[in-house]
């Protein structure tokens, strides 16, 4: 596998300038706000821009962050939006039990039964844990929250999520059989 083809793992998401020396505010992905800072270089998706932070300080939501490349508020005007990446294989191997939201993307989800109920496409944290995002083959997506009860198995291996729902946890009111149920 080349370099070029390895996975490119979010980081964090360029705001707005800050100041006038070329600061911008960074929104972090993750738990810890400054962790961005500890991978030297970082580059947008398509790697051809990169970033190398010269200094960070957390300020409430974002970190204001100082990169090299940005010498004045006009530069750090324009990256306004613009998403960090670092390579996958940047990143220490997790723990046990523990998972990059990245690799869980486009697993299969299976319920425990092993009927498949779609695929995560996203992992979102709306501020009350963690939720698996699914997209079902029809229909709307579905959140579940992520956690031991919920995903009692994880096989990134078999690139699928087994998960056990309470019985009627995807009935959105009346239970319809699927010839009555319009087709939405």
């Amino acid at each position: 596998m080349s370099n070029s083809d390895s996975q490119k793992v979010l980081m964090a998401k360029i705001g707005a300038a800050h100041g006038i020396r070329g600061e911008v505010r960074v929104k972090p992905f993750g738990d810890d706000p400054l962790s961005f800072t500890d991978y030297g270089v970082l580059t947008t998706k398509d790697g051809k821009q990169s970033f190398e932070v010269e200094k960070a300080r957390v300020q409430k939501t974002v970190v204001v962050t100082k990169f090299k490349e940005i010498r004045d508020r006009n530069q750090a005007e324009e990256l306004n939006g613009v998403e960090l990446y670092i390579d996958r294989d940047q990143l220490p191997e997790p723990e046990e039990d523990e998972f990059y939201y990245s690799d869980l993307n486009g697993l299969n989800v299976l319920d425990q039964n092993g009927e498949t109920l779609g695929r995560i496409v996203a992992v979102q944290d709306f501020g009350a844990g963690d939720l698996l995002e699914i997209r079902p083959k029809r229909g709307k997506t579905f959140y579940i929250p992520f956690t031991r009860e919920f995903v009692p198995e994880i096989s990134l291996a078999d690139g699928r999520v087994t998960v056990d729902l309470p019985e009627d946890y995807l009935s959105e009111g009346e239970p319809v059989s699927s010839e009555d149920a319009p087709d939405r």
